[in-house]
């Protein structure tokens, strides 16, 4: 598996509604991101699904409507009008919604669980937050590790204990497996991050305003 620098989150709380999440998503699409993971905290699942379908069917129609000539491939060999669609949390709303993979943290059903449920073809990313933890999720069939958070993040009401960049540099030493950075991860630092040993890093709040231009911007420095 080889996953792209640039691993944006939507998280529906930053949106007012489903209608700004979608723009958001399309924007990022259009700047070239080829995975995208939707989260949803709110606990309501009929809510989660409506949304994810409409990611779903959003993706669906750009890819039937990319003109061939647009086509060129990417750093992760697929066409720049697909992008990959990962469930937060939910491997059952994963299935119901035809997303791409599930990503799960410590407090969420056993990665080996997930994948029974999801079968061996979609993807499965565990989110770890110490090397005890990684070390566990790196015996799974989990095919990427997230370690975070690196830097303080608001995006979580009670946020794990900050890593830093020397546990970015530790997750690396403790996993081949593609690693994912995550927590507070900005423009201004996301070099020092992939400079760590992260492969990509996952980044939210700092996509929030002009997502293309945000995305674009990153591209730029994560090359």
């Amino acid at each position: 598996m080889f996953i792209p620098r640039l691993y944006p989150i939507l998280d529906a709380a930053f949106f007012p509604d489903a209608s700004a999440l979608l723009a958001a998503a399309e924007e990022l699409a259009s700047a070239g991101i080829t995975v995208i993971q939707y989260r949803n905290k709110s606990g309501n699942a009929r809510v989660m699904l409506e949304q994810a379908r409409e990611l779903k069917r959003l993706f669906s129609s750009r890819s039937r409507n990319s003109h061939p000539v647009a086509q060129n491939a990417t750093r992760v060999g697929q066409p720049q009008h697909s992008v990959q669609l990962i469930m937060n949390d939910r491997a059952d709303l994963c299935l119901a919604a035809e997303f791409d993979g599930v990503h799960v943290g410590q407090d969420d059903l056993s990665p080996e669980s997930v994948r029974q449920i999801i079968g061996p073809k979609r993807w499965l990313g565990v989110s770890t937050h110490n090397p005890e933890q990684l070390r566990d999720a790196d015996l799974t069939s989990a095919d990427y590790l997230a370690i975070g958070p690196v830097f303080v993040t608001s995006s979580k009401e009670r946020p794990d204990p900050v890593v830093g960049l020397e546990g970015v540099r530790r997750a690396r030493a403790l996993t081949r497996k593609p690693l994912v950075a995550i927590g507070g991860i900005t423009r201004a630092n996301a070099a020092s991050v992939i400079e760590a040993g992260a492969d990509s890093v996952a980044v939210i709040s700092d996509l929030l305003l002009e997502p293309r231009k945000s995305a674009e911007e990153f591209f730029g420095i994560l090359r």
